[in-house]
């Protein structure tokens, strides 16, 4: 992979992690595209979550930092509560990743057909979404920090959005649209830095030499980072907008398209 194929996967990250379209199954489809070889999956996957989640980091920098004040005082306030619903949240995809890692591993080699068809899934959860939301509006709880936390572990998948699945099921739970997306991406930080940890420590540990070359790791993260900052603010106005249908339809046509072009070229 050169450095231009990596910024190019990185503009890609950026703008799908946090609109609602799959970030994984669009990287995978670019390098389908761009017949990119890349035999660490995981690891540029896990670079340009860091990415991302850096830029949460800095859009949500005011309520980080008030919830990092908040845990210091030592008491159960509504901080430690946020804090609490996203620690429910991260107990599934946490046993997804410790218990299916390989499993994981061989979804993101190539499976187009896969993507292809869990695009066309997020569009329909997008739709179902929009048109089926509850009326009325509630706070979250600890049960539904969970509900979203499986959510967000079934969108491992490459093709299944992340923040549209989390997204839409917090609407469809009823919880209120301004807390829906602030929640979606603050809850994903841990999990991600977690990971980057552990896929730090095994390339620190392993005897294999990285295949990939820093320049065209941080070349993607970059790209990633910067793309990714606009893309957050404008999927916040998105959502208290009303707009997830547009996206619904945008990933049944991609989905559809790149499913009829694999099977018919393959």
């Amino acid at each position: 992979m050169s450095i231009w194929e990596a910024i190019l996967l990185g503009i890609i990250q950026g703008l799908t992690e946090f609109l609602p379209i799959s970030s994984s199954g669009h990287i995978e489809l670019g390098k389908f595209l761009s017949g990119a070889q890349l035999e660490e999956h995981l690891l540029f996957s896990v670079v340009m979550h860091v990415a991302t989640a850096c830029s949460t980091l800095v859009i949500f920098r005011k309520e980080v930092g008030r919830l990092v004040v908040g845990l210091l005082q030592l008491r159960f306030n509504d901080e430690t509560q946020l804090a609490a619903h996203i620690l429910i949240s991260m107990i599934p995809v946490g046993i997804v990743g410790v218990f299916f890692k390989q499993q994981i591993e061989f979804l993101f080699e190539g499976q187009i057909t896969l993507v292809a068809c869990m695009l066309m899934c997020t569009g329909l959860l997008l739709l179902f979404a929009h048109y089926f939301q509850p009326k009325r509006r509630s706070e979250m709880s600890f049960g539904k920090a969970f509900l979203i936390g499986v959510a967000q572990a079934i969108a491992i998948l490459p093709g299944i959005s992340r923040s549209g699945a989390t997204i839409a099921a917090a609407l469809l739970l009823g919880i209120k649209r301004e807390q829906a997306a602030p929640f979606s991406f603050l809850m994903v930080l841990p999990p991600i830095l977690g990971a980057a940890l552990l896929e730090t420590k095994d390339y620190l540990t392993s005897a294999e030499p990285m295949s990939i070359p820093a320049n065209v790791l941080l070349g993607g993260f970059i790209a990633a980072f910067v793309v990714g900052m606009f893309a957050c603010k404008a999927m916040i106005q998105l959502v208290r907008n009303s707009k997830l249908i547009y996206f619904a339809i945008y990933c049944l046509t991609v989905g559809a398209f790149f499913l009829i072009y694999h099977l018919l070229t393959h």
